[in-house]
C-alpha cells in the first residue's frame, strides 16, 4: 500500500465508529474447515448489496482444518463482502511459509485489498513489503496486535492478547486459584504465547505453561490428564481456544481431577458447557467481528478513504468475560454460528 496516500492522524479514532458501517445482520454461508482455497463468499446475496465496483479481496489466515473458531470468522467475513460486492478469495495455512505463500498468490492476482493474520509475523515481514510496494492495501485481524504497524499494515483488527490474559489472571484471583496450567494448543503462535505470559503477569498463584498439538485432540487429552495427576494442586485448566476447553473437561472428568476449566474463544458447544457449568468462563474476542470488519474495512478504504484508529490504534473486538451470569445473550447467537 503506498503510506504516502494516507497520512496518519494523530488523533485516535473512536474503536469501532469507521469500520462498522452496517448491522451484521448478513450472515454468510456456513463455512466448511479452514484450509479450502479461493471461494468466493455470500455470492447469492440479494438485498443490501453495494452497488459499487466489484474488488476482489484475499483473506489469508494461518487456521487449521477443522477449527470451529475460523469458520466464524470466516461468516463475517463473507458476510461484509456480500454487502460490499466484494469478491472473497479465502485461503489458509497453519504452516507460516505456506500462507506467506498465499499472500504472494494474491500479490500475482493484483488483488484490490488483502486481509491477513498474523500469528507467526516474521515471516510474513517480506510479502507484505510487497504487498506494500504493489501498492496493496493490507489490513490485519486476529493475531498481531504488536507487528501490524511495523509491517506495514493499514488497519488491525483484533484483541490485544496480552491484556486479554491479564484479565484472566485477574479473574483468578478473583475466583480463588491457587495453581493454574495454561494449555497451548499451537507451539510458536505469538498471540498465544501472549495469552499465557498475560496470565502470568497477574496471577497471584502459580502458573505453568503445557504444549500440546491441537490438531490430535487424543493427544491433547492425554497429556492434560497425566499433568493433573502429576500435580494435584490444579485447580484450574486454562485453554486457549473452544475445542480444547472441550477436551480439557473430558481431561478433568477422566482423570479424576477437581479442577475448573476456563479458557479464551467460544462455540456453540461452548456455550452450553458454560451454562451446564463444565467451564467456569470464556473470553470472547468476537471473531465474526474481526472477519466482518477486516473486509467492511477494504472497502471503505478504496471507496472512501477511511481507516481506523488513524492508523495509530487498533481495532479492539475483545477481551469480554461470557459465564453463566451473561452466556443466555450469547449463545442464541452462538447457535447460528456467528459468536
Amino acid at each position: 500500500m503506498d503510506r504516502s496516500s494516507h497520512p496518519r492522524s494523530r488523533r485516535i479514532a473512536p474503536v469501532i465508529a469507521v469500520a462498522a458501517a452496517a448491522a451484521l445482520t448478513l450472515a454468510g454461508c456456513s463455512s466448511s474447515s479452514g484450509g479450502k482455497k479461493s471461494e468466493e463468499g455470500g455470492a447469492n446475496a440479494s438485498a443490501g448489496k453495494a452497488t459499487t465496483p466489484r474488488m476482489t479481496v484475499a483473506f489469508v489466515t494461518h487456521a487449521p482444518s477443522g477449527d470451529t473458531f475460523w469458520d466464524i470468522v470466516r461468516k463475517g467475513a463473507e458476510a461484509a463482502a456480500a454487502k460490499d460486492n466484494i469478491k472473497l478469495d479465502y485461503t489458509s495455512d497453519p504452516n507460516a511459509g505456506n500462507q506467506a505463500t498465499l499472500v504472494q498468490n494474491a500479490i500475482d492476482k493484483k488483488v484490490d485489498g488483502i486481509a491477513v493474520t498474523l500469528a507467526k509475523p516474521d515471516a510474513l515481514k517480506s510479502v507484505l513489503a510487497k504487498a506494500e510496494g504493489s501498492k496493496i492495501p493490507v489490513v490485519g485481524l486476529n493475531s498481531g496486535v504488536s507487528d501490524w504497524k511495523k509491517l506495514g499494515l493499514l488497519e488491525f483488527f483484533g484483541q490485544d492478547e496480552t491484556v486479554a490474559g491479564e484479565a484472566l489472571g485477574n479473574r483468578l484471583n478473583q475466583v480463588g486459584s491457587k495453581t493454574a496450567v495454561c494449555v497451548i494448543h499451537e507451539q510458536g503462535n505469538i498471540g498465544l504465547t501472549q495469552r499465557c505470559d498475560g496470565v502470568k503477569k497477574t496471577f497471584s498463584g502459580k502458573l505453568e505453561t503445557v504444549f500440546v498439538n491441537g490438531t490430535d485432540q487424543p493427544s491433547v487429552k492425554s497429556t492434560i490428564i497425566a499433568k493433573l495427576k502429576q500435580d494435584s494442586a490444579i485447580d484450574h485448566v486454562i485453554t486457549l481456544g473452544a475445542q480444547t476447553a472441550l477436551t480439557a473437561v473430558q481431561a478433568v472428568s477422566e482423570g479424576g481431577s477437581k479442577a475448573k476449566v476456563a479458557t479464551f474463544d467460544l462455540n456453540k458447544d461452548l456455550t452450553g458447557a458454560i451454562s451446564k457449568g463444565s467451564i467456569e468462563f470464556a473470553v470472547d474476542q468476537q471473531p465474526y467481528l474481526q472477519g466482518y470488519l477486516a473486509v467492511d474495512a477494504l472497502w471503505l478504504y478504496k471507496n472512501n478513504g477511511n481507516y481506523s484508529g488513524g492508523g495509530q490504534q487498533p481495532v479492539l473486538t475483545g477481551p469480554a468475560f461470557v459465564d453463566k451470569s451473561n452466556v443466555a445473550s450469547v449463545a442464541k447467537f452462538a447457535a447460528n454460528g456467528t459468536r
